[in-house]
């Protein structure tokens, strides 16, 4: 991890918080539905959380799922994308049924804390099944993780996935809050340089040992643990650790 970053001084507040899912606040189901949907085309043990990573998260799913055949080297890539994106809808959509995925608790503990602040919240994720996800799945209180949240957006409802920044663009619209006072928590560079790009504060989740790479994307705090953050500080425009002292700025 590296040293916070206090916004403006302090002079201006974060209002807002926007969180991708997989692998935020959950561990991603699509994973694992991109990786066993390969079955009729290539070995699924060569899609690794690193392929994923680095060809498939936070892209819509054509995009996915052509990315993941042309470099897999499966032949007729591009013709056969769209019925392994089917077959990976169906895969997905029975793993949440199922309740076949984890929701991470330092997630959980971060999004409760800063919604006691006051701070308005939203979901914009690249997939359509967030809230069949989050509506099943409960905070400490017993709210559903997604009654927390004041808005859910997806990349359907956009033209261009991360990392464009027009998703969580939208996503500050839908919260009625300036970019600039929002933070966003990701954890793919993708998702980071999208932040940046919209002008928002970010905080990057290393859960894969990938620290150095959320930091080429010039997260302004990396952790891996979102324990680790001081939410209190959040809402006055400080991003930092738990046991991090203020810097002179």
């Amino acid at each position: 991890m590296h040293a916070g970053k206090r916004l403006n001084n302090g002079e201006r507040k974060l209002l807002a918080a926007i969180f991708d899912v997989d692998g935020v606040l959950v561990a991603s189901p699509h994973e694992r539905a991109w990786r066993e949907a390969l079955v009729d085309y290539t070995d699924p043990a060569r899609f690794t959380t690193e392929f994923y990573q680095s060809y498939v998260a936070g892209k819509p799913r054509l995009d996915g799922a052509r990315a993941t055949l042309e470099k897999l080297d499966v032949p007729n890539a591009q013709a056969r994308a769209a019925e392994y994106a089917n077959k990976k809808q169906i895969l997905i959509e029975r793993l949440i049924a199922e309740h076949s995925f984890e929701v991470y608790p330092d997630a959980v503990r971060l999004v409760v804390a800063l919604n006691a602040a006051g701070l308005r919240l939203a979901l914009a994720s690249s997939s359509r099944n967030v809230a069949p996800m989050m509506r099943g799945r409960n905070a400490p209180d017993g709210r559903t993780l997604l009654s927390l949240f004041d808005a859910d957006l997806c990349g359907a409802d956009v033209p261009r996935g991360k990392p464009d920044p027009a998703l969580f663009l939208l996503a500050a619209r839908a919260l009625n809050v300036p970019p600039a006072a929002c933070l966003v928590v990701e954890d793919a560079p993708a998702g980071i340089t999208a932040a940046r790009a919209g002008g928002m504060m970010t905080l990057g989740i290393a859960r894969l040992g990938d620290e150095a790479l959320l930091r080429a994307a010039s997260a302004d705090l990396v952790v891996t643990s979102l324990d680790q953050v001081d939410t209190a500080a959040i809402a006055d425009g400080v991003l930092r650790t738990r046991w991090e002292m203020e810097r002179p700025t």
